[in-house]
């Protein structure tokens, strides 16, 4: 589908009354969209990741505490969490997205491709636990709540990460995947700070951003760099709705906001993109103002996995 096509169904959707508006997006995605395939490896492996890149940095997750930011209509992350040994996942959304039919049709396909599961998760799983899971997924009758209580998961929508209203000190890892980019920055630096008030001491956060202009993820006649081109009111035209508010923040940026809440970077790893990398060199798409004065080398970064931690 062209992308322009796309944002102004999405844009048709958005002024719908609330509950309205989730229930057409919802149809859309389910019947044009990347809910019509239900498998949920790939947010597994997002949870594998996440885990490891703590493991990485000498910390053990296993028994530990997670928040995460954007649980998205099925909890797949924390659910793989559990799987290899969490103790529990505060999964915090701004949206209601979750749905129960989409949870009963993930659990099912855990419970029929048990192999692939234990493949992908390898010696991280908690065999007993996958056990527990491939059985509850096989019930006639399958409850989001009882899910929930199972992989120790409290879902909070709509909720704001920004007064969690939790413990100072509660949470050992705080974490998100591919949401930080939807954020507007002033929310995401009251997120953050947030986030150092309930995070323990030396523990981290851990964030996969991608930095994409996400049309270009379904419409392959674009690059990712596609939306800096335009304005930040020329933008907000296609995308200034709930459905695909990209704040369009790019990697010194995000490095910078880190760095003004009071955090240091542990890790960083970017990606480049190259066919983006192509196009700044020879010129093959003339940059908005806001983002003409940025490096080629910042520029065609499309997303980046960040390890950070407060200071002191």
């Amino acid at each position: 589908m062209h992308w322009k096509l796309k944002s102004k169904i999405q844009n048709a959707i958005s002024r719908l009354p609330s509950a309205a508006s989730y229930e057409a997006y919802y149809w859309v995605q389910r019947h044009f969209g990347g809910l019509r395939q239900v498998v949920p490896t790939s947010r597994f492996i997002a949870a594998i990741e996440t885990w490891k890149r703590i493991q990485n940095q000498e910390r053990s997750p296993t028994g530990k505490v997670f928040l995460e930011v954007g649980t998205g209509r099925v909890p797949l992350v924390p659910i793989g969490y559990w799987l290899m040994g969490a103790e529990s996942t505060i999964t915090i959304d701004l949206n209601p997205y979750l749905k129960g039919e989409l949870i009963a049709e993930h659990l099912r396909y855990v419970s029929e491709h048990e192999d692939e599961i234990l493949a992908l998760f390898g010696s991280l799983i908690d065999r007993r636990r996958l056990n527990v899971l491939v059985r509850f997924g096989t019930k006639s009758k399958l409850s989001a709540t009882e899910l929930l209580d199972l992989c120790q998961i409290v879902y909070i929508a709509p909720g704001d990460a920004a007064n969690t209203n939790l413990p100072e000190q509660h949470i050992d890892f705080h974490t998100s995947y591919t949401v930080f980019e939807h954020i507007p920055p002033n929310v995401l630096v009251d997120i953050l700070r947030e986030g150092n008030r309930i995070i323990k001491k030396e523990c981290l956060f851990v964030n996969r951003i991608d930095y994409s202009d996400h049309f270009s993820h379904s419409d392959k006649s674009i690059s990712a760099i596609n939306f800096l081109q335009y304005s930040d009111n020329e933008w907000a035209k296609y995308a200034g709705n709930r459905y695909m508010y990209m704040n369009r923040l790019r990697h010194d940026d995000f490095l910078a906001l880190f760095e003004s809440v009071g955090q240091q970077v542990v890790e960083v790893e970017p990606n480049i993109d190259r066919r983006s990398e192509e196009l700044l060199k020879t010129k093959g798409l003339s940059l908005n103002d806001r983002f003409s004065p940025k490096t080629i080398e910042v520029l065609a970064i499309s997303g980046a996995w960040m390890l950070t931690q407060k200071n002191g």
